[in-house]
């Protein structure tokens, strides 16, 4: 293979650039790994006291990210993210006003490999609160990361919080609105199917978000990330393939999947986990008005899932040929 090396007169701010998404790609990677190792050191160290003050601190807080996480407007504009948004660059477009007097359930899609349209538009500032002032935006994550040590404290700090049904019902029961939950809707399993060009969603079976925004009469907002999926390319996996299998078995043992990836590295661009310097248009479309039904049936939830899906179709319709998408192409539901 024949790599291609980067210049050497790239521009310092373009350096910088570089390695903002480089330490974005340690946290989101390693740092979990890092802390934990960390942990274990202190335990089997001379400092091990600092351990159990930490174990005593964890057992007080585990409900934290289930009751809206612990933001820090000092990390969410660390001036690192402006650099990372600025690398691809990031941009967040809105197509309509959302009260905020209403609490909203933004479904995001596609999943991409890493989510980086979700992490540069939702946990660093001030690009949301500048288009949608008066919301605030909770992504929600698995929530097998805040039982790591030290890194749920980091992760809560960019706002984000935990995926389970208790967390999305917190942020949805805010009296007085404001608040705008962020739920990935593909989850990790779409995250295999994040191939440069394609357009799959895993979404058919997904109605668990429909229910709770109904349950709180949260208003339903697609949102589409064009450009999210071709940030990295992926070893190829074709459903039915003895990869496939073994990603989806282990997806379903630990939670998470395990995409093989590539991208470029920091100074050539032929292998690397670097993400390709490719444009993210993260696009959120109009609200969908949600009417509270604490008991909504099979049907009602059918019914809303099926509006929702049209919105969204609609949304990557009217917005496809900006992004350059293909006249022909169009989004793949399963």
């Amino acid at each position: 293979m024949k790599v291609e090396f980067a210049p050497i007169n790239i521009p310092l701010k373009r350096r910088i650039q570089t390695v903002a998404v480089l330490q974005w790609i340690f946290s989101f990677l390693l740092l979990a790994e890092f802390c934990c190792g960390f942990f274990v050191i202190l335990i089997l160290g001379n400092f091990w006291f600092l351990a159990v003050l930490y174990l005593l601190w964890l057992y007080l807080d585990w409900e934290t990210p289930c009751a809206g996480g612990r933001r820090s407007q000092w990390v969410r504009s660390w001036t690192v993210w402006k650099y990372f948004r600025e690398y691809f660059p990031i941009h967040l477009i809105k197509t309509s006003e959302l009260n905020p007097n209403h609490n909203y359930l933004l479904g995001f899609h596609p999943h991409g490999v890493l989510v980086a349209g979700a992490f540069g538009n939702f946990c660093t500032d001030p690009t949301f609160k500048n288009l949608f002032p008066g919301l605030t935006p909770y992504l929600h994550i698995m929530p097998i990361w805040f039982g790591c040590p030290f890194f749920r404290e980091y992760i809560m700090s960019a706002g984000m919080v935990s995926a389970s049904k208790e967390s999305v019902s917190y942020v949805l029961n805010n009296e007085g609105g404001g608040h705008a939950s962020v739920i990935v809707i593909g989850g990790a399993e779409e995250s295999l199917n994040a191939h440069p060009g394609s357009l799959t969603l895993n979404i058919l079976k997904r109605k668990g978000f429909i229910k709770m925004a109904l349950k709180h009469g949260a208003h339903l907002v697609p949102v589409f990330s064009f450009g999210e999926n071709e940030l990295f390319k992926q070893v190829a996996n074709p459903k039915g393939s003895w990869l496939r299998n073994v990603q989806e078995k282990l997806q379903k043992i630990m939670g998470f999947a395990l995409p093989l990836f590539h991208a470029r590295g920091v100074f050539q661009y032929s292998f690397g986990l670097i993400p390709y310097r490719q444009p993210i248009h993260t696009v959120v479309g109009s609200p969908i008005p949600v009417k509270q039904n604490l008991n909504p049936t099979n049907e009602e939830i059918d019914q809303l899932h099926a509006l929702y899906l049209q919105k969204l179709k609609k949304l990557f319709e009217e917005h496809k040929s900006n992004y350059g998408i293909p006249e022909h192409k169009s989004l793949i539901f399963e």
